[in-house]
């Protein structure tokens, strides 16, 4: 098992189909707190700084997607409420264009920094996080080559929804559990092996998920699951990648000054790169570069020029 360090990515030949992507999930208002360390009970502490800014998993990746110009459609309902509306000015400001809007309340997400990056999420849910399976009727399924869902809408009340919706569906589905995924019910965890997803999580949320205490271990029990590649984000380390055997691709040193949507982005960045026909490890070394970039800012808006470089690397 040798560390592999990408340097140079590869190009696909202009004029080469680029694959679309599907993105189910939440958009929310994310309210970022940054603090010296939280407080424990009857504690008390000063805010450094409070920012808001548009965030939820699919939204993250889509906002990669976006900006690299792959091809994506999202589902993501848009609701009502101070939080809705700030969504939808947010979106609209970023070029997204909302397919869903939906008559009742967005929630917001209290996202809690310490010094060092480290973040703890508190989260009010509204109707960001329900689905529809009338929302994809004006779609052709067959058309896309990959499918993103996220732990988070899987748990809550439509989880079932979602799971009946994307059974046969030709492309490959990149499931991310999540900080939550241990929390999902074990039935429709097990639904969702069934669709034999590529899973998408970090060290300590395979570990847990499966119950191990290596993700050595983890990517193999995980794989056994779903019989499919497994992809685990390990911070300054790069990641791991499982497909029958394991190989670890690094990544460059990042200044870190938050990691909120770090795992989200690097979806992104991975999904971006199969999507131009870049291979599994290529996509997973720009993953890598593009979440790198993200814990480098406050939330997960990169600039534009920081988006050109990023494309280069494509």
């Amino acid at each position: 098992m040798g560390k592999i360090s990408y340097i140079m990515f590869k190009k696909t030949n202009e004029g080469d189909m680029m694959e679309k992507v599907l993105v189910i999930g939440s958009t929310v208002c994310d309210i970022m707190i940054y603090v010296d360390q939280l407080p424990t009970t009857k504690g008390d502490v000063h805010v450094k700084e409070q920012v808001m800014s548009v965030g939820g998993c699919a939204y993250n990746v889509v906002n990669v997607l976006h900006h690299l110009e792959a091809p994506y459609t999202f589902i993501s309902p848009v609701g009502t409420g101070m939080y809705g509306d700030f969504v939808k000015q947010s979106l609209k400001e970023t070029g997204i264009v909302p397919e869903i809007t939906v008559d009742e309340a967005n929630g917001c997400c209290y996202c809690f920094v310490e010094t060092g990056g480290e973040r703890t999420f508190i989260s009010h849910h509204g109707v960001e996080y329900t689905f529809n399976p009338e929302w994809l009727k004006h779609l052709d399924l067959d058309e896309y080559r990959y499918v993103y869902i996220c732990g988070l809408e899987i748990e809550e009340r439509d989880g079932d929804k979602i799971i009946e919706t994307l059974k046969g569906i030709k492309a490959e589905i990149i499931f991310c559990p999540g900080p939550r995924g241990h929390l999902i019910e074990t039935s429709k965890l097990e639904n969702v092996y069934q669709l034999n997803p590529v899973v998408h999580l970090n060290d300590s949320e395979v570990m847990t998920l499966t119950d191990t205490h290596t993700v050595e271990e983890a990517v193999v029990k995980m794989y056994e699951k779903t019989n499919n590649k497994v992809i685990v984000t390990l911070g300054e380390q790069g990641a791991l990648y499982y497909d029958g055997q394991l190989t670890y691709v690094s990544t460059s040193k990042a200044t870190v000054v938050d990691t909120i949507g770090a795992g989200d982005s690097h979806v992104g960045g991975v999904l971006a790169s199969l999507s131009i026909g870049n291979d599994m490890i290529d996509a997973i070394a720009f993953g890598n570069q593009v979440s790198g970039k993200v814990v480098g800012v406050q939330g997960v808006q990169l600039g534009k020029e920081t988006f050109e470089k990023l494309k280069a690397l494509l």
